[in-house]
């Protein structure tokens, strides 16, 4: 099966499409809300919903982005980007989004969202398994992101290294500390499989 639709325990990663992003503004918060509480006070976590913690409908439109689905719900979602933006939700960003160069630069993996009854259950898994099977297929030979403090054990569980701790300004003179995390991708040769 193709990275686009696959079936995983009880429950199947396929590509986002523009119709999923009313679903999938209402998983966020309620993730974020419930799984990120740990790690963040809740006006942190209230001022990140949208600037950071947000729906990136250019990742959809350009088809990097999957949801998890169990019984037509949407369960989970996440996906990369072959653009220069690192992470947040589309509406705060201005400008120009500019595509990166494969062989210069790194994909970059974003916005990881699970609904709270579905955790640690395999869904950020799978749809992390599409994701860097299509960044490898897209021809990049490494990856980053901006990960939470929440979520940076589920990335390190796949090879991904922390590279640098700080923390993203955000308003009312609050801050959201996260983790830059990298990794290689095995590059594959033409004629060898």
């Amino acid at each position: 099966m193709t990275p686009a639709a696959s079936t995983t325990a009880n429950f199947a990663v396929r590509s986002a499409v523009a119709a999923d992003t009313a679903a999938l503004e209402e998983l966020i918060p309620l993730s974020v809300r419930a799984l990120q509480a740990e790690h963040y006070s809740p006006a942190q976590m209230a001022a990140a919903l949208g600037p950071v913690f947000g729906v990136d409908r250019t990742l959809i439109g350009d088809g990097t982005y999957f949801v998890a689905e169990h019984a037509g719900v949407i369960i989970g979602c996440g996906g990369w980007s072959q653009r220069q933006a690192q992470f947040g939700g589309d509406r705060t960003r201005s400008g120009e989004d500019g595509l990166l160069d494969p062989a210069r630069e790194a994909a970059r993996v974003r916005a990881f969202f699970v609904h709270p009854a579905w955790a640690r259950r395999g869904v950020g898994t799978a749809i992390l398994r599409a994701t860097e099977s299509a960044i490898h297929a897209a021809g990049f030979t490494r990856i980053v992101m901006v990960a939470t403090l929440a979520g940076e054990p589920l990335y390190a569980r796949h090879g991904y290294i922390a590279e640098e701790r700080y923390t993203v300004p955000l308003r009312d003179g609050l801050a959201l500390p996260v983790v830059r995390m990298g990794k290689l991708v095995a590059v594959a040769r033409p004629g060898v499989s």
